[in-house]
């Protein structure tokens, strides 16, 4: 993790807005992306200290280092590490030669509006309790996915088309969305332990390959090494559920999946989740979505 080095003294700090000129547009858009090498290297690698009014602004470093001035002090990081710089917080980067990564600006209207509700737009709101960095190693999935989503922007932005601002917001709540787990997993390992939480997540590594298996928790519980006992207290104490409960979510959830995009018959189904007996099946998945498997299809289907 990044660690303060010094507090250097900043005066006359520039305030920029969402593209880098001296004021903002009354008709800019909401939602800017650009590649950290687009502005960097015309610089030699170094953005001065300076500030952005109104505009919430995340940093993906993928790959190289860079030392973060925030506010009073300095991160030094390595990517894959993501961080968020808040409204009129004053910030500068010096980036190692070749750093590659993206730097996304945003509007906070954008997101506390997400779907026109207010529990939606609170949602978000410990992204900006505080600034954060935040490693990426140990999440390639999710970084995986936030840097699709980050390309998809780079190329809207370049090649705007019908909806083209409606498009931005909506990659760019996705990513939001993203960073507001990636938070929410980042506090939980703060909070428990990260030698619990790694353990809890490779449990959930190990339901996402053989829920169709159907495993009993002290199968599990082997291949983690510990006892079954240990594995639901530790699996209530971060999610709320026990380790069996876990694990017929994910069988259910794929059940649903299965049901609404797949033409196969309900036995069919059945057996691919690992059920030999399709009438229990149907009693298991009515007994966790309130309807039968015919139903949940014939719902969801028809949407």
């Amino acid at each position: 993790m990044p660690l303060p080095r010094s507090k250097p003294r900043t005066a006359d700090v520039p305030q920029f807005s969402l593209y880098g000129e001296a004021s903002r547009q009354e008709d800019a858009e909401s939602v800017h992306i650009e590649l950290i090498e687009t502005r960097s290297r015309v610089h030699d690698w170094h953005i001065a200290p300076h500030t952005h009014a109104g505009l919430f602004q995340v940093l993906f470093l993928m790959s190289g280092h860079v030392s973060a001035l925030m506010e009073e002090e300095v991160w030094e990081a390595d990517g894959p590490v993501v961080i968020t710089i808040h409204p009129s917080l004053v910030h500068g980067f010096d980036f190692s030669e070749q750093a590659i990564g993206f730097v996304l600006t945003v509007d906070p209207h954008v997101v506390f509006s997400a779907g026109g509700s207010e529990a939606h737009g609170e949602l978000f709101s410990p992204l900006f309790l505080r600034p954060m960095a935040i490693e990426l190693a140990r999440v390639p999935e999710l970084r995986e996915r936030m840097e699709t989503l980050l390309r998809l922007l780079i190329a809207e932005s370049a090649a705007p088309r019908t909806g083209h601002t409606l498009m931005l917001e909506w990659l760019a709540r996705s990513v939001m969305l993203l960073l507001v787990r990636l938070e929410a997993d980042h506090r939980s390992a703060e909070l428990s332990g990260r030698g619990d939480f790694e353990l809890f997540t490779r449990f959930r590594a190990l339901v996402e390959q053989h829920f169709k298996q159907q495993w009993q928790v002290a199968v599990y519980a082997d291949k983690l090494r510990i006892t079954p006992s240990r594995l639901n207290r530790l699996c209530l104490k971060l999610a709320g559920h026990s380790a069996f409960d876990l694990a017929q979510q994910r069988l259910i959830l794929e059940a649903c999946r299965k049901l609404t995009y797949v033409p196969s018959g309900i036995s069919t189904i059945a057996y691919e989740l690992g059920f030999q007996d399709p009438a229990y099946f149907s009693r298991l998945f009515k007994r966790h979505m309130g309807v039968t498997p015919k139903q949940y299809r014939r719902t969801h289907v028809e949407q």
